[in-house]
């Protein structure tokens, strides 16, 4: 293994499908991390040991098992709050993943506060979750959709921000604060005083951003943060909606049942206190305990080691797939203004073809448009090949990668 920042082979050790074996003799290399992250065994054993020992559903029967799996999970809320160093616990709001945060605050306060006429500003690198929510609600507030373009360098045009913030009818602006597709860190803090000096409410999709760097919400200023746990080291199933104490506290409830309320009569019910006002029904109490174990992880290391390392090998790669004839890579060459996602594509070779014959060699990548169809369009491809990185790969991994790509060079005689 490579000189690191962090301990790469204690690290590997830790997730037991980085042993398995595809294809019956090639060891896996897992460049797909954007789309989610593989789980250390003490994610994996803290889901086990509640199913094991203390299995119950919370907030309701004082038994002992009840009491402490309401403990294990409220005491996720608080390492998730202090992980994205959030001013209060309250403001935490577990959801399904960063899909479905972006879909209530679309619905509890967008329905609420977005009138006909009025806009809300996009991006063109955005995840379909923060564009299908949005042309909904205008479409039914008759309301418009902006975006914010994208250079030729894979980096927002924020002049054209400016020029929507002076038409005084901006509502809400919302943006990726990692490209899933780029890889371009987007400057948020920028936006965010650009938009409170027009009193406009901002959404930052932290899907991409959160796993990777870190994240301070009291210095970011925004409104709204959405960001989910798979890409994080923990289960599916879980995320993240943070948003301003008041602002929850005006917002109507997302889904109506049990859990949610504080008392329920024939014509009329009060809601409960934040943030379980948004936290109906029975929630995933088994992964949300998992993904305390996750930011345990996490911290452990240390989220600048894994900025520093997700850096390290970014360049790597980057040096290395520029040395490939033929290649065209997309988003920005400077690693300091991107993450660890690389997208691109080899000569006429089509993403989905390139994706099965390199894993043929144990080479897991994604290919397609990634749920980014906008700026596929921007881009003028129908898709692209994407390799991103995380903790546990390794240069190696990446010489990996480039021998595939070459042979695969070789199949279709480029």
């Amino acid at each position: 293994m490579q000189a690191s920042v962090i301990n790469i082979e204690s690290v590997r050790n830790d997730f037991p499908i980085l042993k398995r074996k595809v294809h019956k003799d090639k060891l896996l290399v897992y460049l797909d991390n954007a789309a989610t992250t593989q789980k250390p065994i003490q994610v994996i054993e803290a889901i086990s040991n509640y199913y094991l020992n203390y299995n119950s559903n919370i907030h309701r029967a004082v038994h002992e098992l009840a009491e402490e799996a309401t403990a294990a999970y409220e005491t996720t809320r608080d390492k998730v709050a202090k992980f994205i160093n959030a001013k209060n616990r309250e403001e935490i709001v577990f959801v399904r993943g960063t899909t479905e945060a972006i879909n209530l605050v679309a619905y509890a306060w967008g329905r609420q506060n977005v009138q006909k006429d009025d806009i809300i500003v996009t991006t063109e690198y955005e995840h379909h979750s923060n564009i299908v929510p949005w042309q909904l609600l205008v479409k039914e507030k008759g309301a418009k959709l902006e975006y914010i373009g994208v250079d030729d360098n894979g980096e927002l045009i924020l002049d054209q921000l400016d020029t929507y913030l002076a038409t005084g009818k901006v509502k809400l602006v919302t943006f990726s604060q990692m490209s899933n597709v780029l890889g371009t860190i987007t400057k948020s803090e920028e936006i965010i005083k650009k938009c409170h000096k027009y009193n406009v409410r901002v959404l930052v999709d932290g899907a991409q951003s959160v796993p990777h760097m870190k994240v301070d919400l009291q210095k970011l200023d925004c409104d709204f943060f959405a960001f989910s746990a798979h890409k994080m080291l923990g289960p599916t199933g879980v995320g993240i909606l943070w948003a301003r104490k008041e602002l929850l506290q005006e917002m109507v409830p997302f889904n109506g049942g049990g859990d949610m309320i504080r008392e329920v009569h024939k014509y009329e019910t009060t809601w409960n206190d934040l943030p379980y006002k948004f936290e109906a029904g029975t929630p995933n109490i088994a992964d949300v305990i998992g993904f305390a174990a996750a930011i345990d992880y996490l911290e452990k290391i240390g989220m600048d080691k894994v900025r520093e390392h997700e850096v390290d090998i970014t360049k790597y790669a980057l040096e290395k797939l520029s040395q490939i004839k033929g290649i065209k890579i997309y988003g920005p060459m400077n690693t300091e203004k991107r993450g660890g996602v690389i997208s691109f594509n080899l000569g006429d070779i089509h993403p989905h073809d390139l994706a099965t014959i390199i894993d043929e060699d144990g080479v897991a990548i994604r290919s397609g448009h990634h749920c980014a169809q906008v700026l596929m369009e921007r881009l003028d491809v129908s898709a692209t090949s994407r390799a991103s990185f995380y903790i546990y790969n390794t240069k190696e991994e990446v010489d990996v990668l480039i021998k595939s790509l070459n042979r695969a060079k070789e199949l279709f005689k480029l």
